[in-house]
């Protein structure tokens, strides 16, 4: 099996598929969404904080999981893990909320990753970087 070309393939699914069906969540559910941006404080919560939030998840969610674009998506959607990580979940003293904090911290990094070594052989980025003669660095192109 060659671990360079599925690896980053399932990481992009395990991490962006989740993002995606989250963000759907929070369309669905759009009241009661606004309502919790609303209590924590962020300015314009039906703007800023849900149509954001779900266009983010969603589309940043959808694209990562195809590899497109995933060096600029995956520092987006990292900075959105951490502004949702202190907004959120920075209540330390009680277990669950530090879970949730944590569980986030380790989702930066695994976007970090990903905006590091890009998204992998098999994936859009790949595709359009071979279709233009190489010119788009893409890691683990093998």
């Amino acid at each position: 099996m060659n671990t360079e070309r599925y690896l980053p393939l399932a990481g992009r699914l395990l991490i962006g598929l989740p993002f995606a069906f989250f963000g759907l969540a929070k369309a669905a559910t759009f009241a009661k969404t606004v309502a919790l941006i609303e209590m924590v404080g962020i300015p314009l919560p039906s703007l800023l904080g849900a149509v954001g939030a779900i266009t983010l998840e969603v589309g940043g969610g959808l694209l990562l999981a195809l590899g497109y674009k995933v060096r600029p998506i995956a520092v987006l959607l990292a900075i959105f893990t951490m502004a949702t990580a202190y907004y959120f979940h920075s209540n330390l003293a009680d277990e669950n909320t530090m879970v949730h904090f944590f569980k986030n911290v380790m989702m930066t990094g695994g976007l970090l990753q990903v905006a590091a070594f890009g998204a992998g052989a098999l994936s859009l980025d790949a595709y359009f970087a071979k279709r233009s003669g190489g010119h788009s660095k893409v890691a683990f192109a093998g």
